[in-house]
């Protein structure tokens, strides 16, 4: 069985999604967001509860964590570019960040 791609958004979905979502900005065909954390535990706090949002949406962002700042990473590979499916993990890491009381 075939597959097909996902639908890359176009300029102006893109456009919208940063609007609503401050907190990132495009760097060429991916979506990227820093956040600062308190402490370094709750950095690695924030890492593993975006482990779980992830792997409940099967799509994974790169991340690096680096003391108490974490940069998130994310674009659909299959697509070569940014899909909804980058848009729905925006909104929920938005949601953890907001849950956190950040």
């Amino acid at each position: 069985m075939v597959t097909a791609r996902p639908s890359r958004l176009d300029p102006a979905a893109v456009q919208a999604l940063l609007a609503r979502h401050p907190d990132w900005r495009r760097d060429g065909e991916t979506l990227v967001a820093t956040f600062r954390w308190p402490s370094f535990r709750a950095a690695v706090a924030f890492t593993q509860r975006l482990a779980d949002v992830a792997e409940a949406q099967d799509h994974h962002p790169d991340w690096a964590v680096r003391w108490r700042v974490v940069e998130v990473r994310t674009t659909t590979h299959d697509a070569d570019g940014i899909t909804a499916r980058d848009a729905a993990l925006v909104a929920a890491i938005d949601a953890l960040v907001r849950d956190a009381g950040r």
